[in-house]
């Protein structure tokens, strides 16, 4: 667990909204070749590793990329509007802290996202104002004061803005941080390498991780993955809400998302190895909800799929879970894919 923590705060500081994700990549692939596994590169960026074992193929998905922001447009005040990437909500990132990466420059700038005349002293309708990427702004942490002088920093449309993660782990096992979604699923295939290595164990078929860089805009699985493969457990986050069951210490198994129905059989088969190894589970059905299976299924992979996680409250916003809803993720996995 310490190793997984370590992992997710090393990767949360490695900002990777979509199609922003090279460094992220090559820090996750190094890590995973210090392991002594030899990671693959397809060309859009997303990782292969084959874990090890034989026969009936299994992916272990979990994927890379972040939510975020690009600049849409630099206003003649020189305040920046942006454009979401991904399922960004702007009244979640109001007051938070960014930077700025202009394409052609190795300077980075900070700033704040705030909502367009964010004084209370001055804007009586404050708190009634809508909010949306119309009426929030990046205010830069530079002397501009107009268009001008703005793109003389070099920063322009189509430049990336990440936000900052604030990931913080508390003395009573709470992981609390932006991009928990899917950061920590990375962290914790890299913590289930990591113990098979150093275990010595043995898994039952062949089992590859694959971390995907676009998962987050919808198509992260739809290419790369091993023709022969049968199966794709996507590792991603468990919802946690109002008509749900799970909570941030378990692990959440998903029967259907809003793509559909999970595979029974394979659902079923996670559900009794929870049972069978004491895992505290919880089965869920997604509302709103999409996973890189749901990506492979679209591009035409013949696989059965499920969803499994560890639960997440205030997806998409400032996240949290709990250490005991990581472990139980990894102990369902393990107890899935090692030979009895």
């Amino acid at each position: 667990m310490q190793y997984i923590i370590e992992q997710f705060k090393a990767l949360t500081a490695i900002p990777s909204p979509s199609g922003f994700t090279r460094a992220v990549t090559e820090y996750t692939a190094a890590e995973f070749e210090k392991l002594g596994f030899a990671p693959k590169l397809t060309n859009k960026g997303c990782i292969l590793v084959d874990l090890g074992g034989e026969g009936n193929p299994l992916v272990l998905s979990a994927h890379i990329d972040t939510l975020g922001g690009m600049v849409a447009e630099v206003k003649a005040n020189g305040r920046l509007r942006i454009t979401r990437i991904g399922g960004l909500v702007a009244a979640n990132v109001e007051t938070e802290n960014c930077t700025v990466f202009p394409r052609f420059s190795e300077k980075r700038y900070s700033g704040t996202c705030q909502l367009v005349n964010a004084s209370a002293h001055v804007n009586t309708d404050l708190a009634e104002t809508k909010r949306s990427f119309d009426t929030v702004e990046i205010v830069l942490d530079e002397k501009v004061a107009s268009r001008e002088d703005v793109l003389e920093l070099g920063i322009n449309v189509g430049d990336y803005v990440c936000f900052d993660p604030r990931t913080t782990v508390t003395e009573s096992g709470y992981i609390k941080s932006r991009f928990i979604d899917d950061k920590l699923s990375v962290a914790l295939l890299l913590g289930f390498a990591k113990r098979l290595r150093e275990s010595g164990a043995a898994l039952s078929r062949k089992v590859y991780a694959f971390i995907t860089t676009y998962e987050e805009v919808g198509h992260g699985a739809r290419a790369g993955i091993p023709q022969d493969v049968e199966e794709v457990i996507s590792v991603d986050m468990g919802c946690v809400g109002e008509g749900l069951t799970c909570t941030e210490t378990q692990v959440s198994i998903c029967a259907k998302d809003s793509s559909g129905p999970s595979d029974y059989e394979l659902t079923s088969a996670l559900i009794r190895c929870a049972k069978e190894n004491g895992v505290d589970y919880a089965v869920d059905i997604y509302p709103s909800y999409g996973s890189d299976a749901d990506a492979a299924l679209s591009a035409g992979y013949d696989i059965r799929h499920c969803v499994v996680g560890q639960g997440v409250y205030a997806s998409h916003g400032y996240e949290r879970t709990h250490i005991d809803g990581v472990r139980n993720t990894l102990d369902l996995l393990e107890a899935y894919t090692y030979q009895k």
